[in-house]
């Protein structure tokens, strides 16, 4: 596919470095044009972490970004990021995060997030990644849109020689498209569009040859990419809407 905003981002390596997981700007692109995204729009970024996407979506789509993050340190990095991208009018940064966010019901008439909750999905469960779900259509206007993008893997058996390297905390954060359509079913969303990402095999293969922690462990993730060769792991995407009346 093409991404002539992302394509005005060419350093990957620069790229990789500010965004977590794959796809990078491509990503944010990719999300952004199926949510018909319009200057002035108020975007909800759950999972914001250092801010680059968000700064992204604000710069070439004109949107203002309330970007959330649990943690200080991506915050902060996050407000470095909006100086540097000139978006000060644009991208609020603030410490909190899903499933319990201080928003007042129908806030945000537009909600996205990437390679976030499958790790919330990993590290507390399924119950917690419904409520996460749950929390961001409760922030919603009702018809508002919520792109979504997360790695998850393909609906077959894991192959024999992947099986081992996605042991352990990685390979519990992989769901199927399909599981992840019960969950934003479950939590009162209409799916307006989902998929695997077209581009999630390159996307794997940028994140493994720019991404620094991958530099640094190239028998980790980088292994696992190319053992895989896109046999699994893949990355899906949602594109759900709040319903206009109540489930």
């Amino acid at each position: 596919m093409e991404y002539p905003k992302a394509s005005k981002y060419p350093d990957l390596a620069e790229v990789y470095a500010q965004c977590c997981g794959p796809g990078g700007l491509k990503l944010a692109e990719f999300i952004a044009e199926r949510l018909n995204l319009t200057p002035g729009m108020l975007l909800l970024d759950v999972g914001t972490n250092w801010g680059y996407q968000s700064c992204f979506l604000a710069k070439e789509y004109g949107v203002v970004a309330v970007a959330i993050d649990p943690s200080e340190a991506n915050i902060s990095r996050l407000k470095e990021n909006v100086r540097s991208w000139d978006v000060q009018e644009n991208v609020l940064g603030l410490k909190t995060g899903v499933p319990d966010t201080p928003f007042a019901d129908d806030s945000f008439s537009v909600a996205y997030s990437t390679t976030t909750l499958e790790m919330i999905r990993g590290m507390h469960g399924e119950d917690v990644f419904r409520d996460s779900l749950s929390e961001i259509r409760r922030v919603l206007r009702p018809g508002a849109l919520f792109g979504y993008g997360d790695p998850m893997h393909m609906p077959v058996e894991i192959p024999s020689d992947v099986a081992p390297l996605v042991e352990g905390d990685w390979g519990k954060c992989f769901a199927t498209l399909d599981e992840t359509l019960d969950a934003f079913m479950a939590a009162g969303f209409e799916v307006v569009e989902s998929g695997y990402a077209p581009d999630a095999k390159q996307w794997w293969e940028e994140y493994a040859q720019h991404d620094q922690g991958c530099k640094d462990d190239p028998d980790g993730d980088p292994r696992t990419i190319e053992v895989d060769a896109g046999r699994w792991v893949s990355f899906g995407y949602i594109i759900a809407r709040k319903p206009n009346s109540p489930p």
